[in-house]
C-alpha cells in the first residue's frame, strides 16, 4: 500500500486520508479522488493533498474487514456491513454470549493493523445488542494479513448460546424468624431475574430447614418437569455436608462444587440431580443486585455447562463492589435537596402508523398533542424543558412558538426512536441529577405524575429509576438518574431503553398512576378518536 503526498491530478485513483477544508471545499477522509475532486481541489487553490492507494495484493479496509467479521460470527451472531474499516457484530436472539478467547488473542497477534473487541465472555445480551467490532487501522492491508486474520478465526469465534431452561422449580427453607415477606419477594426477585431469558417458576415449595422435608420438595419438583431446581437455604451453606448439600444428596444427585471467588456471592452450591441443575443459592440471591450466582445462573439456563475450574477462574473481577445503588466516591453525592431534574419531550418521529399526517400536530380539545405533553411538562417541577425535534421540525417548533422549552435537533429520526432519547440525554445540563423522559403522543400525561416521579426520585435510598405503574404494568414518562446516561446513549435504533429498567430492577422505583394516562399514545388515528371520545 503507498501512502503519501500528491498533487490532485495524480492523486486520481487514491483514497483521502485526511479530511479538507478550504473555503466552500469539504473533501472528507476516505474519498476516491475521480475528475470532480480534481476540478474542487484545484479551484480551491490545494496543490497537494495525501492519499492512500492499494497495492496488487492488497486489499480495502471494507473488504478485510466484512471477511475477518464473517469469520469470527458463529450461530446467533449476525454482521452488518462493514463501513469506514468497520464492521460490527450483533446479537441475532437473546442468549449468553460464548468466546473463543484464544482465537480473539490469535487474530488480534496477526498484525497491528487488525483489531477486534467484544464484550465480556459470558455476558448476557439480547437481540439487536452490539457485541464485537473488527476494526481495520489502515485504510487497506496486504491480502495475506487478511487472510490470517480469518485463518486464526477457525470459524465461529463468538456464539450466543440461546437460553434452554424454560420450567424452574423453586424451594424456600423455613426456621423461626425468617419472615414470610423475605421468601415473597425472594420469589419476585427471582421471577424477574429469569424474565428476560423466557424462563419462568412452574412451582415453589416452602419446608422446613431440614435434610429430609428439602429431599422430598426437590424430588417433587423434579417430578414436575423442573428443568432446573433453586434451593433457598434459612441459613447459609456452611459445609458440603449441611442441610442443602445432603438433600441434594439424598435425592442421588451430586455436588460439583460448592463456594466461588466472587463477592458477594461466595457461598454457591452447583449440583446436579440426574440431567438436571441444581442450584444452592447464596443469601445475595435474595437481592437483584448483580451478583455470582447470576453468573453461574445465567449460563446453565443457556445450556452451558459450568465447571469448577471456570467457576474458580471467576476470581480476577469477582470483587462486584460499585454496584448502581451504591454511591461511588468519584460520583456527587445526589441529597434529598438537590434533586433537579430536567424533562425531555420527544417529537421527533415520524408518525408512520398514522398512515400519512404528523400525529403531534393533531388537535386534542383544541390543541396539539405535542403542545399539550410540553405545556404539561413546563407546569412540572423539571428544572428546564427539552424537546426533541426531527420530522418536520419547523411544523413542531412553530407548534410550541411562545413556549419557554430548549430544542435540539435530531438528525438521525428516521432511525428510531433511540436517537431521539440520546439526542436529549446529551443536551440535559450538567447541574441535572436526571432527566424525565416524555413522549409527545401521550397528552394525558400531566404535570402532577412528573411532579410524582421526581418527588419518588431519591438517589441516596437508591431509588434511581422511577417509573409509573398501574396494575403490575409499567408506563410512561420514565425517570432516569445520570448514573445511567452512559447506558442510554448506547441505545441503537428504533428500541427504547425498557432493557435496562429490567437490567437495574433494584434501582427502579413504582409510583402508582391512573392506567390510562400511563399507558394511552396515540399512535393511530383510531386511538385519536378515542382519545377525542368519538
Amino acid at each position: 500500500m503507498k501512502f503519501g503526498p500528491a498533487s490532485p491530478r495524480n492523486a486520481i485513483g487514491g483514497v483521502t486520508v485526511h479530511t479538507l477544508r478550504q473555503g466552500s471545499l469539504v473533501l472528507k477522509k476516505g474519498t476516491t479522488v475521480g475528475p470532480a475532486e480534481v476540478e474542487a481541489l484545484e479551484s480551491a487553490g490545494i496543490k497537494e493533498i495525501v492519499v492512500v492507494r492499494l497495492e496488487d495484493g492488497d486489499v480495502s479496509e471494507d473488504v478485510a474487514a466484512a471477511s475477518i467479521a464473517q469469520a469470527v460470527a458463529g450461530d446467533g451472531v449476525r454482521v452488518e456491513g462493514a463501513f469506514t474499516g468497520r464492521a460490527n457484530l450483533f446479537a441475532a436472539r437473546a442468549g449468553v454470549l460464548a468466546i473463543d478467547r484464544a482465537a480473539v488473542d490469535r487474530i488480534n497477534g496477526v498484525d497491528e493493523a487488525i483489531t477486534f473487541a467484544t464484550l465480556p465472555a459470558f455476558k448476557p445480551v439480547v437481540e439487536g445488542e452490539m457485541v464485537a467490532t473488527v476494526k481495520l487501522i489502515p485504510f487497506g492491508v496486504e491480502g495475506r494479513l487478511r487472510d490470517a486474520a480469518v485463518k486464526a478465526a477457525g470459524g465461529g469465534v463468538l456464539k450466543v448460546a440461546p437460553y434452554v431452561i424454560k420450567r424452574v422449580g423453586v424451594v424456600s427453607t423455613l426456621l423461626p424468624g425468617l419472615s414470610s415477606k423475605v421468601v415473597e419477594k425472594t420469589l419476585r426477585v427471582t421471577a424477574e431475574r429469569l424474565a428476560p431469558t423466557g424462563a419462568a417458576i412452574i412451582a415453589e415449595r416452602r419446608v422446613p430447614h431440614e435434610e429430609r422435608a428439602l429431599a422430598a420438595a426437590i424430588k417433587e419438583l423434579l417430578g414436575l418437569g423442573a428443568e432446573l431446581v433453586i434451593v433457598f437455604g434459612a441459613s447459609a451453606i456452611a459445609d458440603r455436608r449441611d442441610v442443602i448439600p445432603a438433600a441434594l444428596t439424598d435425592v442421588g444427585g451430586t455436588i460439583e462444587h460448592f463456594g466461588m471467588p466472587v463477592d458477594p456471592g461466595n457461598l454457591l452450591l452447583v449440583g446436579r440431580a440426574g440431567d438436571v441443575p441444581v442450584l444452592g443459592a447464596p443469601g445475595c440471591a435474595r437481592s437483584p443486585v448483580e451478583n455470582g450466582f447470576d453468573w453461574v445462573l445465567m449460563r446453565l439456563l443457556a445450556g452451558l455447562k459450568v465447571s469448577r475450574a471456570e467457576i474458580m477462574g471467576m476470581g480476577v473481577g469477582g470483587l462486584l463492589m460499585e454496584i448502581v445503588t451504591r454511591p461511588q466516591p468519584r460520583v456527587k453525592p445526589e441529597t434529598e435537596g438537590e434533586r433537579h431534574v430536567a424533562a425531555i419531550v420527544l417529537a421527533a418521529g415520524r408518525s408512520t402508523r398514522m398512515g400519512g399526517p404528523n400525529k403531534l400536530l393533531a388537535e386534542l380539545d383544541g390543541k396539539k398533542l405535542v403542545r399539550i405533553a410540553t405545556e404539561q411538562a413546563l407546569a412540572s417541577r423539571a428544572s428546564e424543558v427539552i424537546v426533541v425535534t426531527g420530522h418536520q421540525a419547523e411544523l413542531i417548533e412553530q407548534a410550541l412558538d411562545g413556549l419557554k422549552v430548549k430544542y435540539v435537533r435530531n438528525p438521525d429520526f428516521a432511525e428510531g426512536l433511540a436517537g431521539s432519547v440520546k439526542a436529549g440525554i446529551a443536551a440535559v445540563p450538567e447541574t441535572c441529577d436526571g432527566a424525565v423522559i416524555c413522549l409527545g403522543d401521550m397528552p394525558l400525561i400531566d404535570a402532577r405524575l412528573i411532579d410524582r416521579l421526581i418527588e419518588a426520585f431519591a438517589p441516596d435510598r437508591g431509588n434511581l429509576i422511577v417509573v409509573p405503574a398501574s396494575e403490575g404494568r409499567r408506563g410512561n414518562p420514565v425517570l432516569w438518574s445520570r448514573r445511567f446516561f452512559d447506558e442510554l446513549m448506547t441505545l441503537s435504533g428504533d428500541v427504547g431503553a425498557r432493557h435496562l429498567i429490567t437490567k437495574h430492577a433494584e434501582a427502579v422505583a413504582e409510583v402508582p398512576a391512573d392506567g390510562e394516562r400511563a399507558f394511552l399514545d396515540i399512535d393511530t388515528p383510531a386511538a385519536l378518536e378515542a382519545a377525542r371520545g368519538g
